[in-house]
């Protein structure tokens, strides 16, 4: 976690210095839409619950017996594709804003290359592996859960940025005929 966090903020200081000033944004700043300034706290604390739950359930209490290690394995290999769609979520859209807002002021762009014409909201899908492979790595039912719960949340916050999208960004309408699938592909 550290690494990848402290690889994308080097990226983006040497390659995208305005995507690196985006995501150092307040959660709620500018014109992001109203529910999303509840949302966005919502998922902050869910993911510190998890960070901290995670290691007390697999390790220091040991709530959950451990997984068969074939599961571990799969959730160790699950990184492999949460990093490459998080890192190349941030390497091909520079409009990848924490806030879900219209970034007029940025002269904001579709982004339809890459992992983006895979599916329309790669970043998540890296985190759904990331918030899923985790737990099964360290053998935790309590961050299972928690992961499983980022998921669902996550597609809330897929639904709703989408409306924002189609509305207020040029081309995104066309854009979800092209790329079918929101998150995960063959499925939704």
């Amino acid at each position: 976690m550290v690494g990848l966090s402290f690889t994308l903020i080097i990226y983006m200081y040497f390659k995208d210095p305005a995507l690196l000033k985006e995501r150092m944004k307040r959660p709620g700043a500018d014109n992001t839409v109203g529910w999303d300034k509840v949302l966005l706290p919502f998922f902050v604390l869910l993911f510190i619950a998890w960070f901290v739950l995670m290691p007390l359930d697999a390790v220091r209490f040991e709530w959950t017996l451990d997984f068969a290690l074939w599961i571990q394995w799969m959730g160790g290999l699950s990184f492999i594709p949460s990093f490459y769609f998080i890192f190349m979520s941030f390497a091909e859209n520079t409009f990848l804003s924490p806030n879900i807002r219209h970034q007029k002021e940025r002269d904001h762009k579709l982004v339809d290359t890459g992992v983006y014409g895979m599916v329309r909201h790669p970043m998540y899908l890296g985190f759904v592996f990331w918030m899923i492979g985790g737990p099964l790595l360290l053998s935790s039912l309590y961050g299972l859960l928690l992961g499983f719960l980022s998921a669902f949340a996550l597609g809330v916050r897929i639904v709703g940025e989408e409306k924002m999208l189609v509305k207020e960004l040029e081309g995104y309408k066309a854009y979800r005929k092209k790329v079918k699938w929101r998150l995960f592909p063959l499925i939704w």
